[in-house]
């Protein structure tokens, strides 16, 4: 069956950085990390990977361009959501079915239909069963008039019994879920103080009002998700007011938490919707130039590459965090991973510094005078001068 447009368009841009390539599902799977049956699948449109860093290192090992990834980048949110969203399946539906009728013309599928239909009520039709001859008409009267008062009172308390305990089952259950669901809650968003939240529909404050879930989230499409994103721009942040929770604004949600030191946990809980209505956090970056004209600084033996990896790994945004299948994050302009992080003794918040960031990746990068700790971004290096610009 075909897929949604959007998973299509999603395999057509894989499809053809793959052929330009020039490179074989194995010679992929080995640079990506990713298995070639699962790189295939991809590529013909039969899966729409859950994370997005399998994507960004197969299209960095394809040598794609920075606009080519961003571009990219867009069009798996795109697929990600159509693959969750109800009716968008690719395995049945009536305009699927349309297309295998109108494909086979020859075929009255219709006049086999009815013939079956016409033939299955006569064979199957239970006429051959005669309700007279079960039914017990001289034993009805008598068996009724016996003891008529007891059998229905026992009756009666029986159906009362059950009544009760299925009362009971139903109270229970709606306790066991009611904790279960504030349990959740809890564990995925930690409130810093005892409060309930700090506000309510009363005090204008929509996230925390009956239209709003206890916790907002990736795929979610709602005024909600717009609030949030409201919140985060008057913050600083660069980020688009459209009502998608996509992973932009998962992206920076998750700086906004390791900023006001919450768990960053990338959902919008009880304790984030509190900061984001009264913490102090600023989230303004470098813009591009700035973050060109540092790193050329501080990586004086190779400028040129240096910038390119960065361009690479996070489009030159400072805040750009990448999460893995393993639940470890990325970080940052050189996208530091949790493991490099602590081996430079560093943390998260530092990682969002750009300064910060160039620096450590610099620290990487003098070991062996290359770029080892970025395989991925192979081919954006090659692309670019990496000698020292004449003075």
């Amino acid at each position: 069956m075909p897929a949604c447009p959007e998973t299509e368009r999603f395999a057509a841009l894989l499809r053809s950085l793959k052929n330009r390539s020039g490179l074989s599902y194995e010679a992929l799977a080995k640079k990506t990390g990713t298995a070639g049956s699962t790189l295939h699948r991809y590529c013909r449109g039969t899966s729409v990977p859950q994370d997005y860093g399998s994507v960004h290192r197969f299209a960095t090992a394809c040598g794609a361009t920075p606009d080519e990834l961003r571009t990219l980048h867009r069009q798996w949110a795109l697929a990600d959501a159509a693959r969750t969203e109800p009716g968008t399946g690719t395995g049945t539906g009536t305009e699927a079915d349309a297309d295998v009728v109108e494909g086979v013309e020859g075929v009255k599928v219709v006049d086999l239909v009815d013939s079956d239909g016409a033939e299955e009520p006569e064979a199957v039709e239970p006429r051959a069963v005669e309700p007279k001859a079960v039914e017990p008409k001289a034993v009805e009267p008598k068996a009724v008039e016996v003891g008529p008062v007891r059998p229905v009172r026992q009756g009666r308390f029986r159906l009362d019994q059950f009544r009760q305990g299925r009362f009971r089952v139903v109270v229970i259950g709606a306790v066991v879920l009611t904790l279960g669901v504030s349990a959740w809650a809890l564990t995925t968003d930690h409130p810093s103080s005892g409060s309930s939240g700090g506000g309510s529909a009363a005090d204008g404050r929509l996230l925390f009002s009956a239209a709003c879930q206890p916790v907002v989230a990736m795929g979610q499409h709602d005024a909600c998700v717009g609030e949030v994103q409201r919140l985060l721009h008057a913050k600083g942040a660069d980020i688009d007011v459209d009502s998608d929770f996509g992973p932009q604004t998962l992206r920076r949600v998750t700086a906004f938490q390791v900023y006001s030191g919450l768990q960053p946990n990338g959902v919008v809980g009880d304790a984030t919707k509190k900061a984001l209505y009264t913490s102090n956090v600023r989230m303004t970056v470098w813009p591009p130039a700035k973050v060109r004209q540092h790193i050329r600084a501080v990586f004086t033996d190779a400028p040129d590459a240096a910038v390119a990896i960065a361009d690479c790994q996070s489009f030159l945004d400072p805040l750009h965090i990448l999460p893995n299948t393993n639940g470890t994050r990325n970080w940052g302009l050189f996208q530091i991973s949790d493991l490099r992080l602590r081996e430079l003794g560093g943390t998260p918040r530092q990682a969002l510094d750009p300064e910060w960031n160039i620096r450590a990746a610099q620290r990487l990068w003098s070991k062996k005078r290359d770029f080892h700790d970025w395989p991925n971004c192979e081919r954006a290096v090659k692309g670019a001068v990496t000698t020292a610009p004449a003075r």
